[in-house]
């Protein structure tokens, strides 16, 4: 996590790019249409299309369950705290566990962030300080057996630049969606920064990084894990916070 000093007032199907914007901390579920092809559809809620007759499932991961507390990012209050130069994903919200894990081998067709508005004196400092404007992708995370905690990056999304959907609930498509096993983790990769953590949650709320166990407190460091087949600990563990994006997950019988 990186904070603002005090400031004066592998392709699958092929998808059509897209990008869906809500209303600050809304979000529209995209929904399953039956139809002979595969597409993307462009109106809210997001469509997707799928072959006539599919028993395909939708599940979105990382959704916050209902009747927990407010998860809206920090930004642009004071502290405003912001994800930054790892890869992290939640572990626990009260009694759920495992937001991020897939539950079935399936499609990742598009993921979600819900993004605070920083001050630009607080946009100023996080460009600075963590490696230029805000970004984000997503990575997909298999467990390895030993060492403990130890995840291999089989995928990733691309890139994308945060800023213009600042204030606002972001829906990117996948352009070339992504295959995931049972047990694959969606993480978030933050190269730079992103306001995207909510604070001051209950203790059962946590995430975990990327960062080496000596490095926990620290952000300057360069630690997302973007080389694909490496193996990384997620050793650091964030209690009290949430990351706020989720992944939407297509899979069939």
């Amino acid at each position: 996590m990186a904070r603002a000093r005090a400031q004066p007032k592998r392709a699958a199907e092929r998808y059509l790019p897209a990008i869906v914007v809500l209303n600050a901390h809304m979000r529209a579920p995209m929904r399953i249409v039956a139809s002979s092809t595969l597409t993307l559809g462009l109106a809210l809620p997001l469509g997707l299309a799928l072959p006539a007759g599919s028993l395909a499932k939708l599940t979105e991961l990382g959704i916050v369950p209902q009747g927990t507390p407010s998860t809206a990012p920090s930004c642009p209050s004071n502290p405003c705290l912001a994800v930054s130069r790892t890869t992290g994903f939640q572990v626990e919200e009260g009694s759920t566990k495992d937001l991020e894990v897939a539950p079935r081998a399936g499609t990742i067709v598009g993921w979600t962030i819900t993004l605070g508005k920083p001050s630009a004196s607080q946009i100023k400092f996080f460009n600075s300080n963590e490696g230029g404007p805000a970004s984000a992708s997503i990575a997909i995370l298999r467990p390895q057996k030993k060492p403990n905690l130890d995840f291999k990056l089989v995928a990733s999304s691309p890139t994308i630049p945060l800023q213009p959907y600042f204030g606002k609930t972001a829906q990117f498509p996948l352009e070339s969606t992504i295959k995931v096993q049972k047990g694959d983790v969606i993480a978030l990769t933050v190269p730079t920064w992103a306001p995207a953590l909510a604070l001051n949650l209950p203790s059962s709320t946590s995430w975990r990084a990327s960062r080496p166990r000596k490095e926990c407190p620290k952000t300057g460091t360069q630690s997302a894990q973007t080389r694909i087949g490496s193996a990384v600990q997620y050793i650091c563990l964030y209690k009290t916070a949430r990351l706020t994006y989720s992944a939407t997950l297509i899979s069939t019988p």
